[in-house]
């Protein structure tokens, strides 16, 4: 019998992950979708992202966003934080919560982010300060923690290296990315295996994305294995940038339907959740890539 843990924490992260690879979606859709989902019973919402909008254009109204949100007692938001400035700007519209960014593929932080990891973790050091002085937690993103566009395979050990430099510099969490979604179950419980002899599971999330369709098999393998936060994108938001057509993020309809097959809690009302997806949808012009959603519209339908 499977030790699956009797409560998970899902964090949305649709609005910004997803919608960051989506087409431009006006703000008032987004602040409605922010709200839609804090309705459903998502407690951990990532709301936007405080970046250069030279470079992701779709998220240059994050402020607009948040500050548009209702704030709602047990409700958390949060944003990317790539640097000082974009941590400044998040304090001033009151997040809850900073997320910072680094991969455990070497090729991969130098074409995204034109730095080696090491100074990936360095540059975020006065981020995670100003974090510390206002009480804001900092969440620790690795993509990329199975395979690299650029690489290839990335070895866990490497995994293990980088999560540890973002905990001792002070992340509360660390959430594993499958970039390109190329891991398989059992590459998932090797990396799983060795992360746990060496970090308690409550520090780590797991972000799987489903360019080959393992999102959920690989999310079950990380129950199994006692993990309990899980990161998932409304309606299937945001396509994979390194595979054309595929999809990207797993999505939080689908992860909720296992996790209420598995008779565990996540304390999300799934047909206000499709509903909020389908909205978004509407305003992108585009179906739910979410097999769960489309199965509870076309029930409604017919």
């Amino acid at each position: 019998m499977a030790n699956y843990p009797a409560q998970v924490k899902i964090v949305e992260v649709g609005a910004r992950d997803g919608l960051q690879n989506e087409s431009s979606v006006s703000t008032d859709a987004k602040i409605a979708l922010v709200n839609a989902l804090a309705e459903a019973g998502l407690k951990h919402i990532e709301a936007g992202a405080f970046v250069s909008p030279k470079w992701v254009p779709q998220m240059a109204d994050s402020s607009d966003v948040i500050q548009g949100f209702v704030r709602r007692d047990g409700v958390e938001i949060s944003a990317l934080t790539p640097n000082l400035k974009g941590a400044e700007l998040a304090l001033a519209n009151q997040v809850d919560e900073f997320a910072i960014f680094t991969a455990a593929s070497e090729a991969f932080t130098q074409k995204n982010i034109n730095c080696s990891i090491e100074e990936s973790i360095e540059r975020f050091r006065p981020v995670v300060e100003l974090a510390q002085k206002n009480n804001i937690k900092v969440r620790g993103y690795v993509s990329c923690v199975v395979g690299c566009p650029y690489q290839g395979e990335v070895e866990p050990e490497q995994v293990l290296s980088v999560c540890k430099q973002l905990l001792a510099l002070g992340c509360y969490e660390i959430s594993l990315g499958d970039t390109i979604g190329v891991g398989t179950a059992n590459q998932v419980k090797q990396l799983l295996t060795l992360l746990l002899s060496h970090i308690p599971a409550e520090r780590l999330a797991v972000h799987f994305h489903d360019t080959y369709g393992q999102a959920l098999v690989n999310i079950h393998t990380a129950l199994e294995m006692g993990i309990a936060t899980i990161d998932s994108a409304v309606a299937g938001l945001g396509g994979c940038p390194y595979a054309k057509g595929a999809s990207g993020n797993v999505a939080t309809e689908d992860v909720v339907y296992l996790l209420q097959g598995l008779g565990i809690d996540s304390g999300i009302d799934l047909e206000r959740l499709a509903k909020a997806g389908w909205q978004i949808c509407e305003a992108l012009d585009k179906a739910p890539v979410s097999k769960v959603s489309l199965a509870l519209k076309n029930s409604c339908q017919s």
